[in-house]
């Protein structure tokens, strides 16, 4: 008998809830149908993230009627929503690295013999989960901190089928796979589809929405503004939805104007990373550097920002030679960098907004040994509007801002330093439409003011986009140099793997 896929299993109508002054969502609507992959796709600050916490019972709305299986659930609790089948699978992965893989996927569920685990029957039944649902022969014994990223997403699916779930809510299921790993977990999520299980796919990947999904609720501005049908739609249309304006207007037109030499690198090498990589960038210049994973792009831009030591070559800053032997000078030497791990690395998630912000420059506030608390807020506050950063005020906690508004204060940070030269390691991963057109808009703001600015992107068309000029590291060497109007994806794709620019034109 065919799947009935008419019929809806989370039906989500009117929801609006607010935050204090903030409106979060304001008669917002989500219906999902069974054996179904769902995309919720919306740009920052749309609702996506509280809609969802809504039907996790997390957040209780303040309006609006939410109906599981057709029963409609006056209050929804976290248990209640694991008791009906909706299990949340989390971009963190949230398992105890020490747990075996039968462990994380019985936790709270174990099979017993009286008051003891019945570690036999666990290590039993987690293989046969995982090679029915996923043909994986995974050991039950393993340990979660062995597994790859992948197995781990996986691990996390199964714990969820084993307490028969019926809808699956995923966000940002691909942030950390590899493209031979998202083909797999795809390839699960059509089983588990074809079985009769619902899936929420929450995603920025605009391709993956497109390949993936039956069909798509576009978010904007706390309400959904559309259901489509991503194949018949199209990226660009469902883009132009999410962010109210055409994708033609995705990387804002700039008029460069170049200045003498900020950023002059000679030579520079590290030995089993990269080598001899020489380049300059000029004032009000936004410069692209691209690499495959392992050509040494990564470790190049340490080098430039202090977190490793050359063992050859010379960096120069307006023309005097320069030592940066660690982030502290590379600040000193007004070079600022905003990491790709925004959450490790480019923000303290548990402080303020304004502490963020305040980190690095907190020789602009003192005098005297004192903090001025008036010229600090009216500074952040001032960066809080430029920035377009969602939040109800500066005193609000980082960790609790979408990942768009989190790179947002990262960059903040920066300007805050009053930074010359800026170090943009794929500054727009994970980050929806609408905060990626802002971080391009202020980019471009910056080079106007006279800043060079480095982007390392594997966004190949971010880079046609974006760049005066685009660099190709391969297996560390600097082995072509594209002007903007050289640049176009095949012709990056094919140097950053090693193909000549003769080759790559004969292949296209």
């Amino acid at each position: 008998m065919p799947l009935d896929t008419t019929s809806a299993v989370i039906e989500m109508q009117a929801i609006s809830k607010r935050f204090g002054p903030v409106r979060a969502l304001e008669g917002a609507n989500l219906t999902i149908r069974r054996g179904t992959i769902h995309g919720l796709v919306g740009a920052n600050g749309a609702g996506k993230s509280t809609i969802i916490k809504v039907l996790a019972g997390i957040l209780r709305p303040d309006a609006g009627t939410i109906r599981i299986d057709g029963n409609e659930i006056a209050r929804l609790t976290p248990a209640l929503v694991e008791k009906l089948g909706v299990h949340f699978i989390h971009q963190d992965r949230l398992m105890v690295p020490t747990a075996t893989v039968a462990e994380a996927i019985f936790l709270r569920h174990e099979p017993r013999i009286g008051p003891f685990l019945n570690h036999k029957a666990m290590r039993r039944r987690a293989a046969d989960l995982l090679k029915r649902y996923f043909d994986l022969d995974l050991p039950g014994d393993a340990l979660i901190q062995d597994l790859t990223t992948a197995q781990q997403k996986i691990v996390q699916i199964t714990r969820a089928l084993a307490q028969e779930a019926k809808i699956l809510v995923l966000d940002e299921p691909t942030a950390a796979l590899v493209k031979r790993e998202v083909d797999s977990l795809f390839r699960v999520l059509r089983r588990l589809r074809d079985d009769g299980i619902a899936v929420i796919f929450i995603s920025h990947y605009m391709q993956e929405i497109e390949e993936i999904c039956d069909e798509v609720t576009v978010m904007r501005n706390g309400t959904d503004v559309g259901v489509v049908d991503p194949q018949s739609a199209g990226i660009q249309q469902i883009v132009a939805m999410m962010i109210n304006r055409d994708m033609g207007e995705m990387y804002p037109p700039r008029q460069a104007q170049i200045g003498a030499p900020v950023l002059e690198v000679q030579g520079l090498s590290l030995a089993g990373s990269f080598r001899n990589v020489s380049l300059t960038i000029r004032a009000g210049e936004v410069v692209g550097l691209t690499g495959l994973l392992g050509s040494g792009v990564k470790e190049l831009i340490q080098c430039l920002f202090g977190l490793d030591r050359p063992d050859a070559g010379r960096i120069a800053i307006d023309g005097v030679e320069v030592t940066v032997a660690n982030p502290v000078q590379a600040v000193g030497r007004r070079i600022a960098m905003l990491p790709e791990d925004r959450r490790a690395h480019g923000i303290a998630a548990g402080l303020s907004i304004a502490d963020n912000i305040s980190l690095a420059s907190m020789g602009r506030y003192a005098k005297g040994g004192l903090v001025s608390s008036k010229k600090e807020a009216e500074i952040v506050d001032g960066l809080i509007r430029e920035l377009s950063i969602k939040t109800p005020h500066r005193h609000n906690l980082v960790k609790n801002l979408s990942g768009g508004n989190q790179q947002k204060v990262a960059i903040a940070k920066w300007l805050s330093c009053q930074s010359r030269i800026y170090v943009l390691d794929e500054p727009t991963v994970a980050v929806d439409v609408g905060a990626k057109v802002e971080i391009y808009n202020l980019m471009n703001r910056l080079a106007a003011e006279g800043a060079a600015i480095l982007l390392m992107s594997s966004e190949l068309e971010e880079l046609v986009g974006m760049c005066d000029r685009t660099l190709v590291i391969y297996r560390g060497e600097l082995i072509d140099e594209f002007t903007r109007a050289e640049a176009d994806t095949d012709s990056l794709l094919a140097a950053a793997s090693g193909a000549s620019r003769t080759t790559a034109r004969e292949t296209t």
